[in-house]
């Protein structure tokens, strides 16, 4: 087994705790929860559901691009969700960053979220 190593990369948020953007251990990748902070300013983004959501898919593309992947390889997807009547939304924003097969999903309500956001979302991504 080769020893698991961290992914960085500064077009995603630094992390705001003692862990990784992600951490590729063989062929897979664990990426950490994202949040809709943006990697410029360290600030969460203004404005509604959606506009959080996009910036968490934005950080996501950001480290698997960091990693030598792509959705295409993503096979797994934890959201964390305080409202699920934004479900709806999730789901358009998500459908704009992945396409069939799409990869397995669980979301979850939850009752606070780092920074006050709406959204987290991790994901494991398959690199071969």
């Amino acid at each position: 087994m080769t020893k698991p190593q961290a992914i960085h990369t500064d077009q995603a948020p630094k992390a705001i705790g003692p862990y990784s953007q992600a951490v590729r251990a063989g062929d897979t990748v664990y990426l950490a929860g994202q949040i809709p902070l943006d990697p410029a300013t360290m600030q969460m983004v203004e404005g509604d559901f959606e506009a959080e959501a996009r910036r968490v898919f934005e950080n996501i593309k950001a480290v698997i691009g960091a990693a030598g992947g792509s959705f295409a390889q993503v096979t797994k997807v934890t959201v964390y969700i305080l409202d699920f009547a934004d479900f709806p939304t999730l789901n358009k924003v998500m459908a704009e960053y992945f396409s069939e097969p799409y990869p397995a999903r669980v979301t979850v309500a939850v009752a606070g979220l780092p920074k006050g956001a709406r959204v987290e979302i991790d994901c494991v991504v398959e690199l071969e």
